[in-house]
Formats: structure tokens, sequence, C-alpha cells
């Protein structure tokens, strides 16, 4: 039984651990607040565990489900301890007028990350076209993936499988910026076009 990491604590982080929970595997929940990672893991009851914050993760994936506005101090915060693993970036970097994306030019969230990690770690982009209710769903979901290292890309494509959802890889990490302007357009579609939050993108290859 293999153990997924989350570091975070909030909708995002719940409604993922809530699948890898449903797909039989252990959860360790890291977070700077020690109650609310308790109490997560007490919510999924599944042998799910807490971590230290800042000390290494016990899983070789380790999913940062934090704010973009976070992401660089808690990476600072473990540094090293992120030695050798595969860390998933799920952030949406949006401005809060929703007018677009607060990353520098020609960069997105992902690519920020992995230029704070460690070179044995690797950094892949899914989650981010997934809103959190609809993944707590359930159901078969179509998961975007991009990265650089084919391996790490492998393992998360096999992790995302492990929790019933289709992945589809999109590319190298500078794809990353694709992924999060349609995670902005996703979030400009159901407060505009669509009037509601339980929609998903699907690919449909019939």
């Amino acid at each position: 039984m293999s153990t997924i990491s989350i570091i975070g604590s909030g909708g995002m982080a719940t409604a993922i651990a809530g699948r890898v929970a449903t797909a039989g595997q252990i959860v360790e929940v890291i977070s700077r607040d020690n109650a609310k990672a308790q109490a997560l893991a007490d919510q999924l009851a599944s042998g799910a565990i807490t971590g230290k914050y800042g000390a290494a993760p016990a899983g070789d994936i380790v999913i940062l489900a934090v704010p973009y506005a976070s992401a660089a101090a808690v990476v600072a915060d473990f540094g090293e301890a992120l030695d050798g693993k595969v860390i998933i970036d799920i952030a949406n970097p949006v401005a809060p007028d929703l007018s677009g994306l607060v990353t520098p030019p020609g960069s997105s969230a992902a690519q920020e990350t992995a230029k704070r990690i460690p070179a044995s770690a690797h950094v892949v982009k899914a989650f981010n076209t997934i809103f959190g209710h609809v993944l707590a769903k359930g159901g078969r979901l179509d998961a975007f993936i991009a990265a650089d290292d084919a391996k790490a890309k492998a393992r998360v494509s096999t992790f995302l499988e492990s929790l019933g959802l289709r992945p589809f890889d999109v590319g190298g990490l500078q794809m990353a910026q694709t992924l999060e302007a349609l995670g902005l357009m996703m979030i400009g579609v159901a407060k505009n076009g669509a009037g509601t939050w339980d929609f998903a993108l699907n690919v449909d290859l019939g």
C-alpha cells in the first residue's frame, strides 16, 4: 500500500485526499496548522496519518495543495526535505478580480515551483482543471498533466488512474501555462456562461 503526501488542508486537499483514501492508499496530511491536518486525517478514517511540517514527507508523490501565493514559502520551508520527490502542483494562480494570471510573464505556478525545489525532485502539473467539489463526487474525470520528466509523468499518470481518473498528457512543463489559463477560463465559464460550478472538461474520443 503506497503513501501519498498532501501539503495543505483546504478544499482541494480534502477532495484529493478523499479520492486517495477511497482508492485504498494511505494519505499523509501535512499542514502548518497541526489541528487542521489532524482533523482532515480523522475525517478520512482510513489509516490516514499526519506528517511534520517541513520534514521529509513519507510519500514519494507529494501534492502541493496550497494557494499560489503561499507556494514559494511552503517549498522553501521544506527545502532539501523534498529531495527525490515527485511534486504535483495544483495551483491556479488567478488574480483576485479574475482579470488574469499573476505569474511572471512566460512562466506558470508549476514552473515557479520547479525553480525552488531540489534538483532531484520533479514537478508535474495536475488537478488544476478539476473543481474540488466535482472531484469529491467521484466518477471518471479527465485529468490533464504537464511535466518535463518522463518518469515523473508516468508515475503521476498511474497515480491518477488509481483514483479513477483518465490522465491526458499535454506536453512539457511549459504547458502548465496553458493549463493554468484553462483553469482561469473554467472559473470564467462557471461565473458567467454556465451559471454553475458543477461541470468538468471532457475529451471526447468518439
